[in-house]
């Protein structure tokens, strides 16, 4: 039986205490390198993406430079992440585009942002709030997870439904920090194999 809001926000809630502190993980000086390291990390690990960016980001620094380079030269700095080919397609593509229909700024809408090659909307979301702190909540594998797990939404859910009944639980300014903290309860608690949650009481302790 899928919570009521008031039950589902108290989870939500108390996951965000379990880690009050969480920040992204993928490491970005600005908002290109963020938008790069996001699509870069589809179907990879923050961690793997963490290694290919410095010499990535210090070949191909802006998007001007990342437009002039082949695809087969951005393929050899992302050569160990999960279909590394598409992605420099995509990487090469999104650069042409950013010159072309944004003066080579990262955009700020989800429309816009949409509209670059490689970007969907969880990329687009993650790009919204972590980059530009507008009101936006990312659906991940890990979030999608703790959510049906916890029965915040149904477990035919979409992340798409996922991501509507998260705001529509939450207040605004809980939407990043709610984000980052499940990201952290999916890697270290609720995880895809046995999960941990049960050794956190408060998360099923209702008015």
């Amino acid at each position: 039986m899928v919570l009521s809001k008031k039950r589902a926000r108290k989870v939500i809630e108390e996951i965000i205490a379990l880690f009050p502190d969480a920040q992204p993980s993928l490491n970005f000086k600005n908002h290109f390198e963020l938008l790069v390291a996001v699509v870069l990390s589809a179907q990879t690990t923050d961690a793997a993406v963490n290694k290919a960016t410095p010499a990535l980001f210090a070949a191909f620094p802006t998007p001007e430079k990342m437009a002039k380079a082949s695809e087969a030269e951005i393929a050899s700095y992302i050569s160990k992440l999960g279909l590394y080919r598409n992605k420099a397609k995509f990487l090469k593509k999104c650069a042409n585009q950013l010159l072309e229909n944004f003066g080579g700024q990262v955009p700020q809408t989800r429309k816009e942002l949409e509209s670059l090659s490689g970007v969907g909307r969880k990329t687009a979301n993650v790009v919204m709030s972590v980059g530009f702190g507008l009101p936006a909540f990312a659906v991940d594998t890990h979030v999608e997870r703790i959510c049906k797990h916890h029965n915040i939404v149904k477990k035919s859910a979409t992340p798409l439904e996922v991501e509507k009944r998260v705001m529509e639980v939450l207040p605004k300014e809980e939407w990043l920090p709610a984000h980052q903290a499940m990201i952290n309860f999916g890697r270290s608690i609720c995880h895809p194999q046995n999960p941990e949650c049960h050794d956190y009481p408060q998360l099923y302790q209702f008015d």
